[in-house]
């Protein structure tokens, strides 16, 4: 079982848009164990430093503690809007309210000048 998951994230997709659509709800028909499973394969790659492929699985899975760090390394690397994504995604407001603010920030800004 652990063979056939791992296989199913390593052949489905292209690998820059990943291999589920992006929404927010995980993938339906994983079971808990599976998601266990994929969570500890995503954590790996992240300690390895494979953000995109450790940002796919915890989409997939919906593991909110995943996507929220995945936000957190796409701030250090200064893209604001996808460390928003993730941030919705993992429903973390309290990440996701000052990215909004400073996007409003920015357009009240342009909207004056």
């Amino acid at each position: 079982m652990k063979d056939d998951v791992i296989n199913l994230i390593d052949t489905k997709g292209d690998r820059s848009t990943g291999f589920i659509k992006v929404t927010d709800n995980p993938l339906t028909g994983l079971t808990d164990q599976q998601k266990v499973l994929l969570n500890r394969k995503g954590n790996v790659l992240f300690n390895q430093g494979d953000i995109e492929s450790a940002r796919r699985i915890f989409i997939t899975t919906g593991y909110s503690d995943g996507l929220t760090r995945i936000g957190n390394a796409y701030l250090e690397k200064n893209e604001s809007l996808k460390a928003l994504k993730m941030f919705v995604l993992a429903h973390n407001s309290k990440k996701a309210e000052p990215l909004y603010e400073k996007i409003a920030e920015v357009i009240s800004a342009v909207l004056h000048s």
